[in-house]
């Protein structure tokens, strides 16, 4: 069984929304499990123990949001260098008020430090969050799991 972590924040529900729509994409696949957790309730041992991430954000000010950048700040030093967590797949998903960009970016930076391995294209999204984005956020936690479960990532 793969277990996926999608971790998130959100303060609106609209980030929180996307993320349990990941969540039941992981769930949907054969011998995969989502674990949906906040970002502020995240733990290192959490990053060590999941076999894929899926992380999730609103966009502020141009950047991602503060709990995600948190449990970054948290986990880096004891991750760093660490082979479990070394090329782990990951994706992103954000709620932007703006376009996203900024957040991504900050995200995706990040990520490199703790040599993730993207592979998954992120949804973005501004406004709101419809049938089709939430079709993408269970799309994208399929492949993830799907790519985990077969040996692919």
């Amino acid at each position: 069984m793969v277990t996926i972590l999608v971790v998130y924040h959100s303060q609106t529900g609209r980030t929180k929304k996307m993320a349990a729509a990941v969540a039941r994409g992981v769930d949907s696949i054969e011998n995969a499990s989502a674990t949906l957790k906040e970002a502020t309730e995240t733990t290192l041992d959490d990053l060590f123990v999941c076999d894929g991430l899926a992380l999730g954000s609103p966009e502020y000010f141009g950047y991602m949001s503060g709990a995600l950048k948190d449990l970054f700040d948290r986990t880096y030093y004891q991750a760093r260098g660490r082979k479990e967590i070394f090329r782990k797949p990951y994706a992103v998903f954000i709620s932007a008020g703006n376009d996203g960009l900024g957040a991504l970016r900050s995200i995706e930076r990040i990520c490199l430090g703790y040599q993730f391995k993207k592979i998954y294209e992120p949804v973005v999204v501004r406004g709101e969050i419809d049938e089709d984005v939430l079709a993408q956020c269970e799309e994208l936690g399929k492949v993830i799991a799907a790519g985990c479960e077969a040996g692919i990532y």
